[in-house]
């Protein structure tokens, strides 16, 4: 009686950010992209001499994310895509600051 009345429950330790019971294969690749660009930006942000692929991938990544987000469809979608444009924000500002998006010495000069 209660799978008539209430909502089915779901298998414990059944990951999926499909809570809507229908497949989204491109947002949900969206959302892992985001997220992994932020965690490599993240990390990569602290590392001065890495500074390039923290300003870069954080770029590629908080750019990304704000387009996963508007096209996301679940709430678990939403949320892994705002940790990752996080991350992505705070490397792209730490690589920034630690040279930025070019090697140093370089200038667009000739």
């Amino acid at each position: 009686m209660p799978r008539v009345i209430g909502r089915r429950r779901r298998r414990p330790g059944h990951l999926t950010l499909n809570t809507d019971g229908r497949p989204h294969p491109r947002e949900n690749a969206l959302t892992i992209a985001t997220l992994a660009c932020g965690l490599v930006a993240f990390v990569t942000g602290f590392v001065v001499q890495a500074h390039m692929v923290a300003s870069w991938v954080g770029a590629i990544g908080f750019w990304g994310g704000l387009y996963a987000q508007f096209v996301s469809s679940t709430s678990r979608q939403r949320a892994l895509i705002i940790v990752g444009i996080v991350g992505s924000f705070v490397g792209a500002a730490l690589g920034i600051a630690h040279g930025g998006f070019f090697p140093r010495g370089f200038t667009l000069r000739n």
